[in-house]
């Protein structure tokens, strides 16, 4: 493809010719379909499999999907621009993988900004004086309603009491990099957790930028599938 060839219309009679989204803002679409059943087909410890049959396009189809309650994390960053990593044993992937403070919204009423507050006391002992939202994404929206928040934290200081920690957080492992380098380990595949990829690639067009754009901490989070739960 030429640099000339990006501009160019689409072919008549294309699907991306016919499609009046072709020039409307680019931006994921709710979309509200009729659920004509609902059902939990399977109840975990931590999250349930769903089982529902919907209306779309003039079809009835059926889908099973983990009911999650999202999640949150947090990119600390100091004063010289360097992230905090945290690095903990995940069993599913048989790994001890980098990432960054995070975990479940399961505090019902708690807000995201709460959640991400407490996340980052409990697992780094840090608070933070300067709170904004960095990202937010769908972890498998193909096969899960798990939506993540990710805050830029900034104005950094040590929790009044060290947190402690069990399981698999018993011997968390911290470690500041620069963002750079955050950011060269992830393009060349050494780091493979979703928070910390999105995260540290915000982050970097962030600060190029200036940081200027992001959106107070507080923001609402309409997107999130179960907002209701936590008042957004």
């Amino acid at each position: 493809m030429t640099n000339n060839d990006e501009h160019r219309e689409p072919p008549a009679g294309s699907a991306a010719a016919a499609s009046p989204l072709a020039a409307s803002p680019l931006a994921d679409t709710p979309q509200a379909v009729a659920v004509l059943s609902s059902n939990t087909v399977f109840t975990g410890r931590v999250w349930d499999v769903r089982r529902e049959r919907f209306e779309y396009n003039g079809a009835v189809i059926e889908r099973d999907f983990v009911d999650h309650t999202g999640a949150v994390a947090v990119l600390a960053i100091d004063e010289t621009e360097r992230v905090l990593l945290i690095k903990q044993y995940r069993h599913p992937v048989r790994a001890r993988e980098w990432e960054i403070p995070a975990g479940l919204l399961d505090v019902r009423g708690e807000s995201p900004l709460l959640a991400a507050q407490r996340e980052l006391a409990e697992e780094a002992d840090l608070k933070a004086s300067e709170w904004s939202v960095l990202s937010e994404f769908y972890t498998s929206p193909g096969g899960s309603d798990e939506a993540i928040r990710i805050y830029l934290a900034r104005g950094l200081s040590a929790t009044a009491e060290p947190f402690p920690r069990s399981d698999e957080e018993a011997d968390i492992e911290l470690r500041w990099v620069s963002l750079d380098e955050a950011v060269d380990a992830v393009m060349a595949r050494e780091l493979q957790n979703p928070s910390l990829v999105v995260g540290v690639l915000a982050a970097t067009v962030a600060r190029s930028r200036g940081w200027q754009g992001l959106e107070a901490g507080d923001v609402i989070w309409p997107r999130h599938p179960k907002s209701e739960a936590f008042g957004a």
